[in-house]
């Protein structure tokens, strides 16, 4: 069993700041110290801190960060910022010491500053919001930029990519400190344009604050993270927050579930809409679904038309890419440019999303990232298009994450699915019988008389789940997607569900 916590990437040069340059730009209190003193980096944290940093010791959830001033110095910290609880816990200090109120608030701004990522020297910039499709719609906004010749970078749940170097992500949305020094390592590869994901929680935790995106993307809203929200409304409102001025220049507006009329009301920046099959400024429509891809068209507000396909299974993967290609148009490409970037198709992998791991024999099996009740619903409807036997289901549910969704993902998947097998995923501390024991409960109750299997652990669960198809039959394994790891009482076991899936249908006799 291992930890696997992929490091922080920094650039390989910074100009120096100066400690007077930081009280000048932010009226910060020097408390002592020299302000000639310069620094090179930043950091909230003493596990990534570097020499020459400026460490910010803020107030947590358990300690407050000026606790750890001696680890941070002996690491080589060439200053610190402290707020008035920090300065309590802080004796002399042979660095430059800085008073700051409430740093999280600033934290962004600072570390902007400090890595020199002012607005004029940055790339242009697409970030994009939702429940679902966020990952997705960010792949083909990278794939088209590259098929456009531009160099490319990328920030997801997946990965960073920076100029052709790709690299496992740590969070959906890093935090602030890091977020800037991944777009000044950007910046230093000379990438042109940066596809950026953007969770509610980056948002209201102020990952993304230093920030200001030239276009912006808002993909749907569905049942997710009520352990973070108090409800709905509030998860709504905190992704609507990129769609205000301090974060955006304009938007684009995904029409396709109920909550993007309301979200439009909320965007305080000019915007246009997209909808697959329905009135919008950008209108898609599903030309083509096939297990080998997805064809579509856009229509533009002026009438012209982009034709295009994917490499992917489901309408709501067309509807990502015309929200892409809306932002693409919006930030100022040429509906003529990206035609002809796209006529071929566009060559974007989603790594875990919706993911064919079939041989040439045997069942179709995809293994997708998705875990809340409408990624359930999509994408059953997608492998249920393309199937022409039956459709299995394979699936668990988080542990220590928002257990209202659970029935709901159990009764999405029932209602869709001709055999359902449930399992454990990330179990973490919740005992992983009690989650599956309300999937099975909720699924029998939604559809009595639906086949149904509560199998443990997921290794067995893949197996059984190829045991029971054939030529012709579709398994979804819905929840690992591309990650590498379990969760198990707070340590990341290695595991990997494409080549659990693999195994299983070699062990059964398939090429």
């Amino acid at each position: 069993m291992i930890e696997q916590i992929p490091p922080i990437l920094r650039p390989d040069s910074v100009a120096p700041v100066s400690v007077a340059q930081l009280v000048e730009q932010f009226s910060l209190g020097l408390i002592s110290g020299s302000p000639e003193v310069t620094v090179t980096g930043i950091s909230m944290n003493t596990n990534d801190l570097r020499a020459g940093d400026l460490f910010v010791a803020m107030p947590g959830l358990k300690t407050h960060g000026a606790n750890f001033l001696d680890k941070a110095l002996a690491l080589g910290a060439a200053a610190v910022v402290t707020d008035t609880a920090g300065l309590a816990l802080t004796g002399e200090l042979e660095v430059p010491l800085l008073q700051l109120e409430e740093p999280r608030l600033r934290l962004g701004e600072l570390a902007a500053f400090v890595y020199g990522n002012a607005p004029a020297a940055m790339p242009t910039l697409f970030g994009t919001t939702g429940t679902n499709g966020k990952t997705s719609t960010s792949y083909i906004l990278e794939a088209i930029l590259r098929q456009l010749g531009q160099v490319t970078g990328l920030t997801s749940t997946a990965e960073r990519h920076i100029a052709g170097e790709v690299i496992v992500s740590r969070l959906t949305t890093p935090e602030s400190t890091e977020m800037h020094a991944l777009l000044a390592r950007m910046r230093e590869a000379k990438v042109e344009s940066v596809a950026i994901e953007v969770s509610a929680q980056a948002l209201s935790q102020h990952r993304i604050d230093g920030i200001r995106f030239d276009v912006v993307g808002f993909t749907n809203l569905s049942h997710d993270h009520l352990d973070d929200y108090r409800d709905m409304d509030e998860y709504l409102a905190a992704k609507a927050d990129l769609f205000q001025p301090k974060r955006a220049s304009r938007g684009v507006v995904c029409l396709d579930s109920s909550y993007g009329a309301r979200f439009a009301e909320l965007a305080k920046i000019p915007f246009v809409t997209v909808a697959t099959g329905a009135p919008a400024d950008y209108e898609v429509t599903v030309t083509e679904e096939v297990p080998a891809r997805t064809g579509f068209t856009v229509r533009l507000p002026d009438g012209q038309v982009i034709d295009s396909w994917l490499p992917i299974i489901g309408a709501h993967m067309a509807s990502n890419a015309g929200l892409a290609i809306a932002m693409l148009a919006e930030a100022g490409f040429s509906a003529e440019r990206i035609r002809e970037a796209v006529s071929a198709g566009i060559h974007a992998y989603l790594p875990g999303r919706t993911e064919r791991v079939t041989g040439d024999t045997g069942p179709d099996v995809y293994v997708d990232f998705g875990h809340s009740p409408d990624a359930f619903l999509n994408t059953l409807k997608a492998v249920r298009k393309v199937t022409k036997g039956k459709v299995i289901m394979l699936f668990g549910a988080d542990g220590d994450r928002d257990a209202s969704k659970r029935p709901a993902m159990a009764v999405a998947s029932a209602e869709n699915c001709d055999i359902l097998v449930v399992t454990d995923h990330h179990p973490r501390f919740e005992d992983p019988a009690s989650i599956r024991k309300t999937l099975v409960d909720a699924a029998r109750q939604a559809v009595p008389e639906l086949e149904i299997y509560e199998v443990s652990p997921p290794e067995d669960a893949i197996t059984k789940a190829v045991s029971l198809a054939g030529p012709g039959d579709a398994i979804l394994w819905a929840g690992p997607g591309h990650q590498d790891y379990r969760d198990i009482r707070g340590v990341r076991t290695p595991y990997s569900a494409r080549e659990l899936a693999r195994a299983a249908l070699k062990k059964a006799g398939w090429k």
